[in-house]
């Protein structure tokens, strides 16, 4: 069995297709357009030639900044506090807000949601193709609910810091951790009630009215067209039916899956992953992500944390992924990691092999992230159709060496 049977890439015409219509559709986390957006990708799947998908139902919340709106406002209730001497009553709701702060953003159990936000349906799209009783199984990620904007995600100053000391800048390989800024106000509070300084409050208390008023300028916000984040990834998958029913293979089922509610933090592929564990044995399954796939540069992350930095299960499966795309003559930026959190980040954590493939700009960002300007026809389909490529390359190494096993 040949790994490569021919140079044959993605279609351009259905990358345009995908990407301009799912971007078409006003899909916000658990919402009517994202169910809408998931069956059109049911049905276009199976124009592509997959017989076996389907539209699976499960429990979300909806959009973060309600969430974290509550806990920022009990943060800043708690530096009050400190502020007018009940330090120790500060202290314990500064600490409340952290422990909630952190089951959020860290994909905890998440008991703020389950206890305070009424529970809404979202809609994951599941492909099959392959052999069912298959040795191994790669799932295919991506997502296609899209995220709101706010002032908070402008680029501008990065790019200009980029563009004035690229070296020093490119020292950095880990991005900027915005959500530490989450963390300030309760911090303050927790050193003004040990010390007895009323200063860590206080600048606690502005750090913290700062970052609610960016959270409340989110909420406010309208969802984008989420061209790049992530009708690009879900263009892939289309593309990755239509060329495995092309040129079909033994020895390996392949899961296309694209989640809903991943903006809202992951809950999507939570949910996936309750629905399908049993079936999927983290010894015998890998995970890749296609994740904005349409920026001017490829990259293959190498780990995620809103706060705390890990990287993905097993380094060997990346490794995979980058000769993958060396092999096709593909440049894939490496030692990347990411202080937003992806859908990688749950199968990575219940011990299955994961890889994200994602892109970015000269000035290390994703193009146009959470920004209006995400729209079609600012999405570099060629790294889309090279993503593609990488993906497509893994899927027939996979199947190679299970065939040979």
């Amino acid at each position: 069995m040949s790994v490569h049977a021919g140079p044959v890439r993605a279609s351009d015409a259905t990358l345009r297709e995908v990407v301009e219509a799912i971007s078409a559709i006003e899909r916000p986390p658990c919402s009517e357009g994202e169910r809408r957006a998931a069956e059109w990708l049911r049905n276009r799947l199976a124009a592509a030639g997959v017989d076996r998908v389907e539209v699976e139902e499960e429990a979300g919340y909806g959009t973060f900044p309600p969430n974290m709106l509550a806990l920022g406002a009990l943060a800043l209730a708690g530096a009050a506090a400190a502020l007018r001497g009940r330090r120790w009553l500060g202290a314990a709701l500064a600490t409340a807000s952290t422990a909630g702060f952190a089951d959020e953003i860290e994909n905890g159990p998440r008991l703020l949601r389950a206890g305070l936000r009424r529970e809404r349906k979202l809609a994951n799209v599941v492909a099959r193709i392959g052999p069912e009783n298959a040795g191994r199984t790669l799932v295919v990620l991506a997502h296609h609910d899209a995220p709101q904007t706010g002032a908070v995600f402008d680029q501008g100053l990065q790019r200009k810091a980029f563009e004035l000391m690229p070296e020093f800048m490119d020292r950095f390989r880990t991005a900027i951790p915005l959500w530490w800024v989450g963390l300030a106000c309760p911090l303050g509070t927790v050193a003004t009630a040990v010390t007895g300084r009323r200063a860590p409050a206080g600048v606690g208390l502005v750090a913290g009215a700062v970052g609610l008023a960016a959270m409340a300028d989110i909420s406010r916000s309208p969802t984008v067209p989420g061209a790049n984040d992530n009708a690009s990834g879900v263009a892939g998958i289309v593309a990755l039916a239509e060329l495995l029913a092309e040129r079909p293979l033994p020895g390996l089922r392949v899961l296309l899956v694209s989640c809903g509610a991943e903006e809202a933090l992951q809950d999507g592929i939570r949910g996936f992953l309750r629905r399908h564990a049993a079936a999927l044995p983290p010894d015998r399954t890998w995970i890749l992500n296609l994740e904005t796939i349409g920026s001017p540069m490829l990259a293959l992350l190498e780990g995620e944390g809103p706060l705390l930095m890990r990287d993905y299960h097993d380094p060997a499966f990346r490794d995979l992924v980058a000769r993958e795309a060396s092999s096709a003559g593909i440049a894939l930026e490496r030692d990347l990691r990411s202080r937003a959190s992806t859908d990688s980040v749950i199968p990575s954590r219940a011990g299955y092999p994961t890889a994200t493939l994602s892109s970015v700009t000269p000035w290390r960002s994703l193009a146009n992230y959470h920004w209006p300007s995400d729209v079609p026809e600012n999405v570099d389909y060629e790294m889309v159709a090279r993503a593609t490529t990488i993906a497509e390359n893994v899927i027939r190494r996979l199947a190679l060496t299970a065939d040979s096993s």
